[in-house]
């Protein structure tokens, strides 16, 4: 790093050091006895031996990290906490979202601000939160955590199309230009919904007004999205009814969901697919195949807990892993998940494929979530010059405390 610790202290610096049983970087566990080294206000200048660290060294049971990344989240649903019992299925699930969500405003913002402050003291430090809404804003405006909003835009019918893009534009715009003045550099873009809300126009608007940036969309939660392109029939058909549709809205394609909707885009977009709770294989195979021949990034999003708690299911995440696919975490929302904790989403994957690396766990939830969401020059990783944050895991991904 271009100085040693003694030449630190010769000027008596006020550098803060931090050692546990282990500490991660971001990519790997490091030698036993390192120590990492920052300024005052976080920014990361050295990881070096214990022996070189010199005094007042702060030690830690378990595993010091980087700030956690929540790849996947929905704020403003988080007075919906116990609302909806675990284990309904995916479309009773969504009738119940959309029947119930609606609290008194001061519910839910009393609820936006206890959740957020769950997620900053659980050491999340960015997270890419999906609105409806601009409900989060005041909360946003305030807080010390890094936000990727998802304007998630729901458009069922082609002749609505551009009346519904430009309602959820006039949200998006009203996040950006509230957060403009952070100095933690906040993102806001359009995002569709799922395959079973978007029409075609809506999504082809969509792509128009998403160039080169960062989008998502939920994907394969259910058999019965597939089943909705495929034929034009299925589950899905309870829900649309909701909102006074008789049948489905979207076009017959004989394909999955995913092929019949991912050749929308075509302009440079990163694309978190979120949930893929029953992606098959030759899906995953052809969705990397055509981004790559596209110009398009995929990410894949897990949200362990939240399929867990909806579907009583987990992702096919060796199927994910053995195609190379750049994976990342996210909570889901208080909906459909017992905490807004990365932590015990990194258990549940450690419980449910213990054969997976810890290291490589630890990765999808700090480096490989800040790399998706373009922040990896100051978050995910210890390395000079970045501001990551500090988390205290201890023990093994069943708590999780921000340090720094």
């Amino acid at each position: 790093m271009g100085f040693g610790i003694s030449f630190l202290e010769f000027y008596n610096m006020p550098y803060l050091k931090f050692k546990a049983d282990k500490l991660f970087d971001g990519y790997s566990f490091r030698d036993a006895d390192a120590v990492l080294i920052t300024n005052d206000e976080g920014v990361v200048e050295n990881i070096v031996p214990f022996h070189e660290a010199g005094e007042d060294v702060q030690t830690f049971n378990g595993i010091l990290s980087p700030g956690l990344i929540n790849c996947h989240c929905h704020l403003e649903l988080s007075h919906l906490k116990n609302v909806i019992p675990p284990h309904t299925g995916l479309i009773d699930f969504l009738c119940s979202v959309v029947t119930k969500r609606d609290f008194a405003p001061e519910i839910i913002q009393q609820e936006i601000v206890r959740a957020e402050k769950e997620m900053y003291d659980n050491g999340i430090a960015a997270v890419g939160d999906i609105g409806n809404t601009a409900d989060t804003l005041k909360t946003k405006s305030s807080s010390h955590i890094r936000w990727q909003n998802f304007v998630e835009v729901l458009g069922f019918t082609d002749e609505k199309a551009e009346e519904n893009v430009n309602h959820y534009k006039a949200v998006a715009e009203k996040l950006a230009s509230a957060l403009q003045t952070s100095n933690l550099s906040h993102r806001t873009s359009l995002v569709p919904h799922a395959p079973y809300s978007i029409s075609p126009k809506t999504f082809r608007l969509i792509n128009d007004a998403t160039k080169d940036q960062i989008i998502s969309i939920h994907n394969q939660e259910h058999p019965a999205e597939d089943e909705l392109y495929k034929t034009g029939g299925g589950d899905y058909l309870r829900f649309f009814k909701i909102f006074g549709l008789d049948k489905s809205p979207f076009p017959v394609t004989g394909k999955s969901s995913l092929r019949s909707v991912l050749p929308y885009f075509n302009n440079g977009q990163t694309i978190f697919l979120i949930h893929n709770t029953f992606i098959p294989e030759e899906d995953i195979v052809w969705a990397n195949e055509h981004a790559v021949a596209n110009g398009l990034k995929l990410v894949y999003c897990l949200c362990v807990n939240a399929n867990l708690y909806i579907e009583n299911k987990v992702p096919p995440v060796d199927l994910l892993m053995k195609h190379g696919c750049h994976i990342v975490l996210g909570t889901d929302s208080y909906s459909s998940n017992w905490q807004l904790s990365i932590a015990k989403e990194m258990e549940a994957a450690h419980k449910h494929f213990p054969h997976i690396p810890v290291e490589t766990i630890l990765q999808w939830a700090t480096s490989s979530g800040a790399k998706a969401l373009d922040w990896e020059n100051e978050l995910g990783s210890f390395e000079k010059g970045k501001k990551p944050g500090l988390v205290n895991l201890e023990p093994l991904f069943q708590v999780s405390k921000r340090i720094l």
